[in-house]
């Protein structure tokens, strides 16, 4: 299954009001699992910086004014996301500025059906308690020091890492095969080693030993299949 994680920054908050987007950035999920794959751009919206804006992202009209606008990063964008889930925390903000830009070049919108919003389900987890990123991440003890202000990329690697903790845990997807090699189990009192999980499948001599051992066994449930 493949997921995109998605954030962007943008002049304000209303594209209606003549906002616009200043950057995008998408990581690839592979099965919950990062793949290294990413999308980001800078995005010259062809108007100034509010400083409002400015004091959250740190970039200035200056900065944005030498990055493609809009129309030269769409397809590449639309490319990147393909049709897959798009996974984004407060989903609403985002979705609104894509479907306004893409709008504005007679492109199909987005559909709200292929998101998943981290924002609502941190709420109905955790209800009456904060739910922003910074507040998630502390959470759920995701490092988030490098985060002086906003910035698509990085605040999508730091909500892949929070998605997964929302979902069920890291210890689900990341260092899994690792983890499997040393996990420990108490019987009895006594530590013991688990076999590892086995990444090959039987060979032919294995299967028809196998066989043989079952074939040995009598009245056994399985032979009644």
């Amino acid at each position: 299954m493949r997921e995109i994680v998605l954030d962007t920054e943008s002049t304000g908050l209303d594209p209606k009001s003549g906002h616009r987007l200043v950057e995008i950035g998408c990581l690839e999920l592979m099965n919950h699992v990062p793949t290294g794959n990413v999308f980001h751009c800078y995005i010259n919206p062809e108007r100034d910086m509010p400083q409002e804006a400015f004091n959250v992202h740190g970039l200035s009209e200056e900065f944005l004014r030498d990055h493609p606008v809009f129309k030269d990063v769409a397809e590449k964008f639309l490319e990147f996301i393909q049709d897959d889930i798009l996974v984004i925390h407060n989903a609403r903000f985002d979705m609104k500025f894509l479907n306004h830009e893409l709008g504005s070049l007679e492109i199909a919108p987005l559909s709200f059906e292929r998101v998943i919003d981290t924002l609502q389900i941190a709420r109905e987890k955790f209800p009456g308690s904060p739910a922003n990123l910074d507040a998630l991440c502390r959470r759920f003890n995701v490092d988030n020091s490098t985060r002086v202000k906003h910035g698509a990329l990085l605040d999508a690697e730091l909500l892949a890492e929070v998605y997964l903790e929302l979902i069920g845990g890291r210890q689900s997807t990341f260092h899994l095969e690792e983890e499997a090699q040393h996990i420990l189990s108490r019987v009895d009192g006594h530590t013991q080693n688990v076999r590892p999980i086995r990444s090959f499948p039987a060979s032919e001599e294995e299967l028809k030993n196998h066989k043989e051992i079952l074939g040995k066994i009598s009245n056994a449930l399985w032979n009644s299949f």
